[in-house]
């Protein structure tokens, strides 16, 4: 199976749409899954004071169209988790943003934000500890590591995975638009960007 990972859109609409253009040209045949932080809160972590928002376009952008892009499983990031706390909203869009996991499996790789640990901090090992791929976001820089060690890579180069505890941060579809294809029975990633 190939899937292609995309995360940290923040509700960019253009930047999605060259990057869901790329991955159909590249690999049609690939799985789309999110890894967090499809959408932008408008309210920052210093302005959270308890105060909360009867409407969700008070507290997330979403531009028109945009929704509609989302039609691919994605887990939850700290934006979606920031609008889940400040919104009162009766949207039915409020209703399927409480229901993103927070963690999800694709064939031997585990999904997390990546907002669980300090940040441009690599996951700690309660984390990764027996899991083959760990792949994430959040930071919106494209990397990966073997058991800690960052990696050189090249984009559009396949990088074949050892047999060692890996992990990958997906980059961002936002500003680098950024995005990361795995195929899970050759368990090679190759990093891809829009340019």
């Amino acid at each position: 199976m190939k899937v292609a990972f995309i995360s940290d859109i923040h509700s960019s609409l253009d930047e999605l749409k060259m990057v869901l253009e790329q991955i159909e040209k590249i690999a049609p045949d690939a799985k789309i899954v999110g890894v967090g932080d499809l959408f932008e809160c408008t309210i920052g972590k210093k302005k959270l004071d308890g105060t909360t928002y009867p409407l969700l376009s008070e507290v997330m952008l979403n531009p028109v169209g945009f929704e509609q892009l989302l039609d691919f499983p994605s887990i939850r990031g700290n934006q979606e988790e920031r609008i889940l706390l400040v919104s009162r909203s009766a949207d039915p869009l409020l209703q399927k943003i409480s229901h993103l996991p927070e963690r999800m499996r694709i064939g031997d790789a585990l999904l997390i934000h990546g907002h669980q640990w300090p940040y441009n901090e690599s996951p700690p090992q309660q984390v990764t500890q027996g899991e083959p791929l760990v792949v994430h976001g959040h930071t919106h820089k494209s990397s990966w590591s073997v058991e800690g060690e960052e990696q050189k890579f090249h984009y559009f180069v396949p990088i074949e995975l050892p047999q060692k505890s890996v992990t990958v941060n997906v980059g961002s579809v936002v500003d680098n638009k950024e995005w990361v294809l795995y195929d899970d029975c050759e368990r090679k990633v190759t990093f891809m960007k829009v340019e």
